[in-house]
């Protein structure tokens, strides 16, 4: 679940931006809107406790982030938190498998090969294990990078424009995935988006539409 209440930041040179509430059940998904620069992207770092808000309160599946140190906050993210971002951020240094095993490590548990074999299972990618980001196809670095999102199971999976650079095809194949992963997880999804194919994709969601005058004064700030 996430809750958030009179939530606001401040950048420190640019706006302050403020959000309505929001209450999302575990398991449910919500679709962040809004133009480029409305602060869809704050809105997901502010869930994943990335950015500490100004004010108001964010409760991430039973955990107030702000009853968290910045160290704790690392740790509970690493085992909490699915972030699949619009950079997929695969390390091309490391096979598919050791780019999925730095997941363990960030969460300061020990690697479990059983985990790690189930996930890539589960997104078709198994017999990538050994390739390089550079040897895949963007769809297969997708489905990999998904497979990292979910390796801890986590309580809520935020996405910040997956479907910004697909064709439709391809969208909605991600769009399938991203939300058959989070049955599977139980978790909560939350996909940051100003692409209108996701809301058709995903008609039981709910939307919540980031507002005009924050997009606005965001705009103004940039050069």
């Amino acid at each position: 679940m996430i809750e958030t209440r009179a939530l606001r930041y401040e950048y420190p040179s640019g706006p302050t931006l403020s959000f309505d509430d929001v209450d999302v059940r575990q398991g449910g998904t919500l679709l962040l809107r809004g133009n480029s620069g409305a602060g869809k992207s704050t809105w997901l770092a502010l869930a994943a406790g990335m950015l500490t808000p100004k004010a108001g309160e964010i409760v991430i599946a039973g955990q107030p982030l702000s009853r968290l140190s910045r160290g704790a906050r690392d740790a509970w993210r690493a085992r909490t938190v699915g972030f699949l971002p619009q950079k997929l951020h695969l390390s091309d240094a490391l096979t598919v498998e050791r780019n999925l095993a730095l997941a363990f490590y960030a969460a300061g548990v020990p690697e479990n090969r059983v985990t790690l074999t189930r996930a890539l299972g589960l997104l078709g990618v198994a017999e990538l294990a050994g390739r390089r980001p550079s040897q895949l196809s963007g769809g297969q670095a997708q489905r990999v990078a998904l497979a990292r999102t979910i390796l801890m199971e986590p309580r809520v999976i935020l996405a910040d424009e997956p479907t910004a650079s697909l064709d439709d095809e391809t969208a909605l194949t991600g769009l399938k995935l991203l939300e058959n992963c989070a049955f599977q997880c139980n978790a909560t999804l939350v996909i940051a988006t100003h692409d209108r194919r996701v809301q058709k994709a995903l008609p039981k969601a709910t939307v919540y539409q980031i507002g005009r005058a924050a997009a606005a004064a965001w705009s103004d700030t940039l050069p």
